[in-house]
């Protein structure tokens, strides 16, 4: 990946809205702003002085459909006071957080800011749930897809019926994830979902699309999140306005892939091998199928050379993927390389991915060897679009800060010693992915 001429990117800040199912108190532009000011208190900045440092900003919301309101990042821009300056809007399905952040960092990497706003969010309590489920299928192919499945359940419950079928995989493997998730949300404030759950429980919810139960997929929300980015040069000036020196977390790697939308259009080929793997590590292995990611692949493969990640289940400190269903969590281990094609199902259930000290009430051999989805991820804490992959990216700099407890209010869910996280967006049946790297540097 070509990076002449490109200047580091530093993470400054963030903030997360409280994400909801509805939030009937507010309009979109407030919430979005919820988490702006979240993100100057951080910083210790007052609305008017920020707004001075922001050369322009990145909006990012999935779909006009839960507004019926075009060009609604506008709406947001001049809401917080941002206008005349420059801005675009991103949209990429369930990856549109993780997009925006990657043009965010464009931005300042290229020269064109110094500082960057990138703001998302998405209000989806406006319209009934199977309605929100038909505007979020339109992310299918409407031509193929859409007619003869209708949503996105019963896309990612045939996806991991495959995976069982090649590799094993178990829906008691899969539960140890929604077991995770909720139980680390149990912790998390921002949280939508914070229950404690047992395997039983997750398998004795209702049915929604074999195998997936209602605990094994996320949930419709309402929430907006925001990162400030910054160069060297903007990072200097947002010190100097906060009278004080800022930790400081850059962007070392970034990576985007896609695939066919129609699954059957995807052909069968070779693994794409990360920097730890060989190719006699998939001898006879059907790639990628419908049961693996290739896009997924392609995202950490460029983040990865990029950052220098050599081996990520020991370079990386946390992960922060995209958990819309527990199968896509045990797909997307496999996919970031974190262990083999057809091992993620052992590899859920043995507790590499489980943060060490907090209690979930399973037996786990292997708890706490690369914590993922520390936060709850978008199972426990929600998904409002247009914010998940930015509210990633907020999780993974408080990591790396070390500020979890004091966000939190809560130190269970502070990785110890983070230095490295990766976030991962991920959106349609695996059609375009992001993995973008956060390191940070004394």
């Amino acid at each position: 990946m070509a990076l002449k001429g490109m200047r580091p990117v530093h993470v400054v800040a963030g903030g997360v809205s409280k994400f909801a199912k509805a939030r009937p108190d507010r309009t979109f532009q407030p919430i979005v702003k919820e988490a702006f000011d979240e993100a100057l208190q951080d910083l210790g900045l007052e609305f008017g002085r920020a707004n001075e440092l922001i050369d322009g900003t990145v909006g990012c919301y999935f779909s006009d459909h839960f507004m019926r309101q075009l060009k609604a990042a506008t709406m947001v821009q001049d809401y917080l006071g941002l206008c005349p300056k420059p801005s675009h809007r991103v949209e990429g399905g369930g990856a549109t957080g993780g997009l925006g952040f990657q043009e965010g960092w464009k931005s300042v990497a290229s020269g064109l800011m110094d500082v960057c706003l990138v703001f998302g969010w998405e209000t989806m309590s406006h319209v009934q749930t199977w309605k929100g489920n038909e505007f979020i299928a339109l992310a299918s192919d409407v031509s193929f897809d859409y007619p003869v499945g209708g949503f996105y359940s019963g896309y990612y419950a045939m996806m991991v019926v495959r995976h069982m079928h090649e590799f094993g995989t178990t829906v008691e493997q899969m539960a140890h994830v929604s077991v995770k998730n909720h139980t680390n949300a149990l912790h998390n404030p921002y949280a939508q979902k914070r229950l404690k759950l047992s395997v039983a429980d997750v398998r004795a919810a209702p049915m929604v699309a074999y195998p997936l139960t209602r605990l094994d997929i996320c949930v419709m929300s309402d929430g907006a999140a925001c990162v400030l980015l910054a160069s060297e040069e903007g990072l200097a000036s947002i010190e100097k306005a906060a009278g004080r020196s800022l930790p400081r977390v850059v962007v070392t790697g970034v990576g985007r892939g896609t695939d066919a939308m129609r699954m059957a259009d995807r052909p069968h080929g070779e693994v794409i091998l990360l920097p730890h793997e060989k190719p006699s590590d998939y001898k006879g292995l059907k790639y990628p199928g419908v049961h693996s990611f290739r896009a997924g692949r392609m995202a950490s493969k460029q983040a990865y050379e990029m950052a220098g990640v050599k081996n990520p289940i020991k370079d990386l400190s946390f992960v922060e993927l995209h958990d819309a269903y527990t199968s896509s969590e045990v797909q997307t281990y496999e996919d970031m390389g974190l262990c083999r094609y057809g091992e993620g199902g052992p590899f859920a259930a043995s507790g590499k991915a489980f943060l060490p000290g907090i209690d979930y009430g399973l037996r786990l051999r292997g708890q706490g060897t690369i914590p993922v989805n520390p936060s709850g991820g978008l199972i426990a804490c929600g998904h409002p679009v247009g914010a998940t992959g930015l509210m990633q990216a907020v999780f993974a700099l408080w990591q790396l800060q070390g500020t979890i407890p004091r966000h939190f209010g809560d130190a269970a869910l502070q990785v110890k010693d983070a230095r490295r996280g990766a976030i991962h967006s991920h959106a349609g049946t695996g059609t375009y992915v992001t993995v973008s790297i956060l390191e940070r540097q004394d």
